[in-house]
């Protein structure tokens, strides 16, 4: 009686992993983040990991967070507590199935892709509705659309921008759709008169905009970049 107990106990667990997997997905975060995450918060370890700031970092995220880590407390708990009960007195198995038939019918209703959209639809409006603008993770501030994106760019010696201005190799990126939000040289950041700053070797530009505006107006300089990674992998 004590391996089914446990047995119902360990699918119990999963389902619970599983659901709040789907939650953390409908709030953006990727399937084996928040996977790995919502297990590091159930048993208390790992969560110190640099990806535990795309949950501290989030409002909705932080209060699923905050469920967790309570439930894994608890849940040790209440194994014991019934695993002591048993040997005392005698399980009732009706209710321990009902409570793990419950958990897992939860968990197929998540699963249906209606639902998810119907979380991920309702967390936005939160979001928007109960959050500050400087609240939210710069993620949700700025990639608002799957065209948007920020990035990079490191500046080589092969780059077309190297030793000279955006001003120079881009001379009509006052009308396109992107912006250079800063200048990365060594340990500062130059935001005055970037466009007609000169730039050297070892800069990085981080930039905000449409992506393929971003591909045609840099593609010289993303190229030398692929091609940097691919010399490195090699």
């Amino acid at each position: 009686m004590v391996l089914f107990f446990l047995l119902v106990y360990f699918v119990i667990i999963t389902a619970v992993i599983e659901i709040f997997v789907v939650l953390f997905r409908c709030t953006g975060l990727k399937v084996e983040i928040s996977r790995f995450q919502v297990i590091s918060m159930m048993t208390g370890t790992g969560f110190t990991t640099g990806e535990s700031e795309l949950i501290l970092g989030h409002p909705i995220r932080r209060k699923l967070a905050i469920f967790l880590i309570l439930f894994g407390a608890f849940s040790l708990a209440v194994i014991i507590s019934s695993i002591s009960q048993f040997l005392s007195e005698g399980l009732r198995t009706k209710e321990i199935l009902a409570v793990a038939v419950g958990v897992l019918l939860v968990f197929v209703v998540l699963r249906m892709s209606r639902m998810q959209r119907l979380l991920s639809t309702l967390f936005n409006r939160q979001m928007k509705q109960n959050v500050e603008l400087v609240d939210l993770p710069v993620r949700d501030v700025f990639l608002s659309s799957k065209k948007e994106a920020v990035l990079n760019l490191p500046i080589y010696k092969e780059s077309s921008l190297h030793n000279r201005t955006i001003h120079d190799v881009i001379p009509g990126h006052q009308g396109m759709d992107f912006v250079v939000l800063f200048i990365q040289r060594g340990g500062m950041k130059l935001r005055k008169d970037i466009y007609g700053m000169v730039l050297h070797e070892g800069d990085q530009l981080l930039l905000f905009g449409d992506k393929k505006v971003l591909w045609s107006a840099f593609e010289h300089d993303w190229r030398v970049l692929e091609e940097k990674r691919k010399d490195e992998e090699m």
